[in-house]
């Protein structure tokens, strides 16, 4: 079947959707992901990551693909040539401007979005709850990199467009993936590892971290080396985190 929700004729929306139906919104990002991976990375992986999880469970919890949201918030990203970025406002107005809409169109009162950027985390927990007070709609955000269970075994935590990023594009979109541009002056340099943990993953500390920083970026990577990446292990991560929706979409 057919579960573009844009493909349903309109005299099909109050026959073919339900209050139970779920509407999966995509949104990823357009910024820059080193010299290897596309602008759109992120968008990529949010919007295939929902046909699989379609695929796999469309017709047994009654899902419908909207179309994706292709930016997000990238401001950590905004020293690089080609990075767009929304405000916390423009994003928070455009998915509360959406969602009314859904209700208003729809009988549908589920949403799962499908997050493709970290930098989205967590503007989309706070909108969550605005959404569901002032539309009365079920909302749950995934996050497909963070779901899975699979471990990448790396030098560096993995951020941004290191070896657990680039193996789920290989996975996805193997077309879009460059990894004969990546200077060959490039190392993973492990003394950027302390400088990570204290800016962006410390827990008691919050900071306005970019990906132009050489004490934690090489080249606007933030992670492992991206040469060491597969197909295989991209798999791997979506398949475990597709594994782990199963019982979000069963709750929601």
């Amino acid at each position: 079947m057919n579960r573009w929700f844009g493909s349903l004729p309109a005299p099909e929306i109050c026959t073919r959707l339900t209050e139970t139906s779920i509407l999966c919104l995509p949104i990823g990002s357009y910024e820059q992901h080193g010299p290897h991976l596309p602008l759109h990375t992120d968008t990529v992986i949010a919007e295939q990551f929902t046909n699989r999880l379609i695929d796999r469970y469309g017709d047994q919890y009654d899902l419908w693909a909207l179309p994706v949201l292709p930016y997000g918030l990238s401001l950590e990203h905004a020293w690089s040539p080609g990075t767009i970025s929304l405000r916390i406002g423009a994003l928070t107005t455009l998915l509360d401007t959406i969602v009314g809409e859904l209700v208003r169109a729809t009988p549908a009162r589920r949403l799962l979005i499908v997050n493709g950027h970290g930098g989205n985390r967590s503007i989309l927990d706070a909108v969550g709850y605005e959404l569901r007070a002032t539309h009365q709609v079920r909302v749950c955000t995934v996050h497909p990199s963070s779901l899975s269970a699979v471990r990448v075994t790396s030098a560096l935590p993995e951020i941004h467009a290191g070896m657990k990023e680039t193996s789920m594009m290989l996975a996805l979109a193997p077309h879009a993936v460059y990894l004969d541009r990546l200077p060959e002056t490039f190392t993973v340099n492990l003394a950027h590892g302390d400088e990570i943990q204290r800016l962006i993953l410390d827990r008691g500390a919050t900071w306005s971290w970019n990906s132009g920083d050489a004490r934690i970026a090489t080249f606007g990577i933030t992670g492992g080396d991206p040469r060491l990446a597969s197909a295989d292990l991209g798999e791997d991560i979506i398949t475990s985190a597709l594994d782990a929706s199963d019982q979000i979409l069963q709750q929601l």
